[in-house]
């Protein structure tokens, strides 16, 4: 018997050596599981540099001047990050309350959590996950997508180091927002600030209880718990959100059963390059900031780019625009430019002009306009890199086909039909194209843009691309260099009679040029009249006496930097310019005679807030205070009598004929305004160049 008790505790302690032995070995080989994988050895393990500025894809912001977001630059990634601070209460509440209720008492790795979810897989029930905040971040920033097989156990393991060092390395609220920052809910959703901008149109310190509590249950699974094909799935969802509210005591049972209780309300508001506001101006400031970029190195960790990406990198680029004049301007152009292409369209209907919209054109110059037009066309262009033979596609432009096209006339401007590729192209050339800015003539910021009409329609950008001939817009530089070098004032007269100037004076040719409407009055006129009536007899006399080529001098001086030829005919306007150019050399006349440089972008940061760019004024004097201010005051009667700008005071075209369609006329504006119009041959161009005290 003794002996049967002496092999009983003989293999009880045998049993306890081995379990002890098990233990420590299970011990020392989990120790060493973490050691291999924070040494890397698992799997990628960022480096402490990387866990301080963790990399990822940040959108680049456009700003207005008074604050408002005009859009965004990114590639896949929208993401605009927000600080704690900028978050409501009730999104961090409803986050922990349904992600990590022990947040805020762990280090990275809720232990019971774990214990639960573990003893919950062993007995076959389903829990949940224990994955707490911190490691969930950890996924996004470092591990990726979920591993299938054994490696989903060495994923789980990095996901667990890098939590802890990031509990180390940040505080528990940096942590919410880093998350909330990096978390993709779908529709170029990236982050929480375009989540709130897309799926709520606000921003998120703005978003409410119940608005909170359906993206925190989008966290689960945004693909899945999809709100615009799935709403009864993500009001349900919502509401188990406000369920754990509740039972967490962030929210009362009275309130959790009123939010519970309300209707799933969405404001959708997609974002992308070709809608919103200012997308001409973007398109612009786009191609500002990478030239800039191409001359500025970035400071980067090593193996990252060393360039800056507009796309990638999270810039904040501030700019001169208003949004509120921006959005002015934008429903000022639209709305104008419709009874515009109405009144267009009354006068050039087939039935009057056979030849629409190709008015004044011959048969072979309207073929020569339609070859050009279906040669750089996206189809002629596909067809030919597909391998189409040229007859082929000749073809389909003969074929109907359906389209969505711009229309003035229509909601958002545009319809869906059916047309031929060919008439589409004869459409399109019957549409009127325009542009507009502002500039503020003292600091030359730009303050509102407006290409054209759609920039989805029409990516073309007539502000700054679209050099035209500036017809007699150009005639205030040949009086400014009148009245600067021959002394004379808005008062002084000239005969409007036949002007003659000599062959080889100037040129091989002689040049006389007609009026406008082909008439000499023989009358005495001051300048001022002159140039409200736009007479060229007394423009071609000024240019005359004081040489195109300090003309050209002038204009050049005022930012007009395209190669002018010394010849008289400049004076009429021959000469190709773009609004941008324009606009900036008018501002030397309300600014006392100093030109300043246009400018849209003032300062730009990176995602950190460190200013990498911040301009600086380009000014000259170019004219005297005097000079500037009779220019002014001879254009202000182009408003006060010219055939053109006098309608900005009265009530505009009324002819019976177009009653109808021009309604939103009169303007009949009071304040103090100075401009010049200006039209080229056949009407094709026509340009008007106003001014008022602080606005150009």
């Amino acid at each position: 018997m003794a002996e049967a008790v002496k092999k009983e505790k003989k293999s009880f302690f045998k049993f306890i050596k081995w379990f002890w032995i098990l233990f420590a070995s299970g011990v020392l080989l989990a120790a060493l599981v973490f050691l291999f994988a924070s040494w890397g050895w698992l799997g990628y393990m960022p480096e402490f540099e990387h866990l301080e500025n963790p990399q990822t894809n940040l959108a680049s912001e456009v700003i207005s001047t008074d604050g408002e977001t005009l859009g965004k630059y990114y590639l896949d990634d929208n993401r605009t990050p927000v600080s704690f601070e900028q978050l409501p209460k009730n999104l961090v509440d409803a986050l922990v309350a349904t992600e990590d209720v022990r947040h805020y008492k762990h280090a990275g790795i809720d232990w019971y959590g774990t214990l639960r979810a573990l003893v919950a897989k062993l007995t076959f029930r389903n829990k949940g996950g224990a994955s707490t905040i911190t490691q969930q971040l950890a996924r996004q920033l470092f591990v990726g997508k979920r591993a299938k097989d054994w490696k989903k156990y060495t994923q789980k393991v990095r996901e667990w180091v890098i939590a802890t060092r990031l509990e180390r390395q940040y505080t528990k609220e940096e942590i919410i927002a880093m998350y909330l920052n990096i978390y993709d809910w779908g529709y170029s959703a990236d982050g929480i600030r375009s989540a709130a901008n897309i799926y709520f149109g606000k921003e998120p310190k703005n978003l409410k209880v119940e608005e909170s509590a359906m993206l925190v249950g989008m966290l689960k699974n945004s693909s899945y718990f999809n709100p615009r094909r799935r709403e009864e799935l993500v009001l349900n969802r919502r509401n188990t959100v406000l369920g754990q509210m509740r039972r967490n005591g962030y929210l009362s049972q009275k309130e959790g059963d009123s939010l519970e209780a309300l209707e799933m309300k969405m404001n959708f508001n997609p974002q992308n390059h070709k809608e919103g506001l200012a997308t001409y101006f973007r398109m612009h400031v786009q191609r500002f900031v990478n030239n800039w970029a191409k001359k500025h190195p970035k400071p980067a960790l090593e193996g990252e780019r060393d360039t800056w990406n507009l796309y990638l990198d999270g810039l904040k680029i501030y700019t001169t625009i208003d949004s509120r004049m921006q959005k002015n301007a934008e429903d000022a152009v639209g709305q104008h430019m419709a009874k515009l292409q109405a009144e267009f369209d009354v006068q050039n209907t087939p039935k009057r002009n056979k030849t629409a919209p190709f008015v004044d054109l011959k048969p072979d110059e309207i073929e020569r306009i339609m070859e050009r037009a279906m040669k750089t066309s996206d189809r002629w262009r596909k067809m030919k890199n597909q391998g189409k033979s040229e007859k082929v596609i000749r073809a389909s432009f003969d074929k109907p086909a359906q389209m969505t096209i711009f229309d003035y006339k229509a909601q958002n401007k545009e319809r869906d039909t059916t047309m031929t590729p060919r008439d589409s192209i004869r459409y399109y050339k019957s549409l009127l194209r325009t542009s507009m800015m502002s500039m503020e003539p003292q600091t030359g910021h730009v303050k509102a843009w407006v290409g054209g009409v759609s920039y989805k329609h029409f990516q073309y950008d007539n502000v700054y691309q679209g050099a035209r001939q500036v017809g007699s817009t150009f005639k205030p530089f040949v009086y400014a260099t009148a009245i600067d070098q021959l002394r004379m004032s808005p008062c002084d007269s000239l005969p409007d009679t036949k002007h003659c100037i000599p062959a080889n004076k100037y040129g091989p040719d002689p040049w006389c040029p007609d009026n406008s409407n082909g008439k000499f009055s023989g009358e005495m006129m001051t300048l001022k009249r002159a140039l409200a009536g736009s007479v060229n007899s007394i423009t071609a006399k000024l240019i005359d006496d004081v040489g195109p080529a300090n003309v050209v001098k002038l204009a050049n001086k005022l930012g007009l930097n395209r190669e002018i030829p010394a010849v008289p005919s400049i004076a009429l306007g021959t000469w190709d310019y773009n609004v941008y150019d324009m606009v900036g050399a008018y501002g030397a006349f309300v600014n006392q005679g100093v030109y300043v440089k246009p400018v849209m972008v003032t300062r730009i940061e990176d995602k950190n807030g460190t200013v990498l760019y911040e301009y600086v004024p380009e000014t000259k004097d170019v004219m005297s205070k005097d000079v500037a201010y009779a220019m002014v005051n001879l254009m202000e009667g182009v408003t006060q009598g010219g055939a053109s700008g006098y309608r900005l005071r009265s009530r505009g075209a009324t002819s019976a004929e177009y009653k109808e369609i021009i309604t939103g006329y009169p303007y009949e504006f009071k304040n103090p305004i100075a401009g010049k119009t200006g039209t080229t041959q056949n009407q094709s161009d026509g340009w008007f160049m106003g001014m008022v005290p602080n606005l150009v």
